[in-house]
């Protein structure tokens, strides 16, 4: 499962909302939302407690065993050699000479379901590792369904009872007395046998509630999920990017959020996020996929195979969910900086600004939005360039020219492109995308474009939005705080983001 997150600069501090835990996944999701620092706090936060806790178990039983050999002093042979009728009251779980440590620690209840949450929680925390989900999803996908493994065997790891305590310690005992006189046990009155017992288990009681909960989302997702999809239109755009419009009912969906897809003819169990491209406003929503990984590829062979006008393979859709771009239209001011696919969630995002300034919405208070695109290739703003000609086309219509400022970056290109571009220097239009705004070559100079947006927005409230790689975040991040006015009535940057 995948957990959602925001990180916003508030004036230079860290605030970290971390809603709903879903799933991780190396597909080129426009959004994988992983808080990658906190996953691995909790990772080794949680190897260092169990292996305290194994450390602990094993002293104990070398403990045990050297106390059942009288290795020690005489009270803890006699504390290990109590024993009754049915064997019930004893304090050392190792009852025969003949038990050893190992044969304690693999025949017992706490040992056996040890050493197998110990073997599962290895295998989920090594499988979780950056390197392996990105380049083998799968086998973190199923090896991270030990948990329930996990949860079962810790439930049942308490049920041997193996830490106990005594029973029978209260006045007249005379503790202090009979720790030195053994052989009146049972023979004075101040002097009762000892008598020990295991605590009740008490996991389940942790347990359970989390457990309910996770039940009752795989039921949502299932009824979800058996829920009709339908195609409106399947488009295979340049550089092997698929887009999906699809019709569900009852769908409804804010901008920038995204839903997990399941293609039942690829894999039942393999569900991966994907931002919504479309719009609010729009009765129906869309993805892009990029085709990098095993998934996609096959859900991309599949589609191409299809005659034309041919509804394509049977699709699972849960969602959708929330993420940082949802707050977009919180600001009055908004820099939204996509990289690569990373631009879905500001497709869905400007096509509903779109929508609202052909509607006339009053409710909107967004004034001002800067946008940077960066891509690599050129077919990659291929994808979207139509939305930004119809949007210079109505802001200029509409006298507000000024109100969409945007960017597009090429970080790679060869020396047939640099020519063909020189050649059409003069055009009116930029020869990649065929917009006004001609295609800046190179990465953005950041400083630079932060001093503009304090220079133009000298009191305002900017809200920086970023759905791209940690690097970039990063940088961002920084400049953010760079660019923060301490004082309250000039510029202030918002920074969130969506990693992937």
């Amino acid at each position: 499962m995948l957990e959602e997150w925001r990180t916003t600069f508030r004036h230079g501090f860290f605030h970290v909302i971390i809603p709903v835990p879903l799933s991780l996944c190396r597909y080129p999701c426009a959004v994988i939302p992983v808080p990658y620092q906190y996953m691995t706090l909790n990772c080794i936060s949680s190897c260092f407690v169990a292996a305290v806790h194994i450390i602990a178990h094993l002293l104990n039983v070398e403990r045990y065993y050297n106390s059942w050999h009288g290795e020690y002093d005489a009270l803890s042979m006699a504390l290990s050699r109590l024993n009754d009728s049915g064997n019930t009251t004893y304090l050392n779980p190792i009852r025969s000479t003949t038990t050893t440590p190992n044969l304690l620690v693999f025949t017992t209840i706490a040992g056996i379901t040890g050493v197998i949450i110990t073997l599962a929680l290895i295998l989920m925390i090594t499988s979780s590792m950056e390197v392996i989900r990105r380049s083998y999803f799968e086998v973190f996908w199923f090896t991270h369904h030990l948990f329930i493994v996990f949860f079962a065997g810790l439930v049942i790891h308490g049920a041997g009872r193996i830490v106990r305590s005594q029973t029978n310690a209260n006045p007249p005992y005379n503790i202090t007395f009979c720790k030195d006189h053994i052989e009146d046990w049972g023979k004075k009155k101040m002097c009762p046998v000892p008598q020990f017992a295991g605590g009740f288990p008490q996991t389940w009681m942790w347990v359970i509630g989390p457990m309910v909960l996770y039940v009752c989302e795989r039921l949502l997702r299932f009824i979800r999920y058996i829920q009709a999809v339908k195609y409106r239109k399947i488009v295979i755009r340049p550089s092997k990017v698929l887009e999906l419009q699809l019709v569900k009912n009852g769908f409804k969906m804010d901008v920038g959020q995204y839903v997990f897809l399941n293609c039942p003819a690829i894999s039942q169990l393999e569900w991966h996020p994907f931002t919504m491209t479309s719009a609010p406003e729009e009765d129906f929503f869309s993805v892009h996929i990029r085709s990098v990984g095993d998934w996609t590829q096959k859900l991309i062979s599949i589609v191409e195979q299809l005659p034309e006008g041919a509804q394509g393979p049977k699709m699972g859709v849960d969602g959708p969910f929330g993420t940082a771009s949802e707050d977009v239209f919180d600001y009055e001011v908004a820099m939204l900086v996509g990289a690569g696919i990373g631009v879905t969630p500001f497709a869905s995002i400007l096509k509903s600004i779109w929508y609202k300034f052909k509607d006339s919405n009053p409710k909107l208070r967004t004034r001002k939005i800067y946008f940077y695109w960066l891509c690599r290739e050129t077919h990659a703003f291929e994808w979207f360039a139509d939305l930004l000609q119809v949007l210079e086309r109505e802001m200029e219509e509409r006298g507000m020219g000024d109100f969409l400022t945007y960017k597009l970056y090429l970080t790679g290109w060869d020396q047939s492109h640099a020519t063909h571009v020189m050649v059409h220097a003069d055009a009116d239009t930029d020869v990649v995308t065929g917009l006004k705004q001609k295609t800046n070559y190179g990465r953005p100079n950041w400083d630079k474009e932060f001093e503009q947006v304090c220079q133009e927005n000298p009191t305002s409230v900017v809200g920086t939005f970023l759905c791209g790689p940690v690097v970039l975040a990063t940088v961002l991040s920084k400049k953010c705080v760079k660019y923060t006015d301490v004082d309250p009535r000039k510029t202030k940057f918002y920074f969130n983001k969506e990693n992937f």
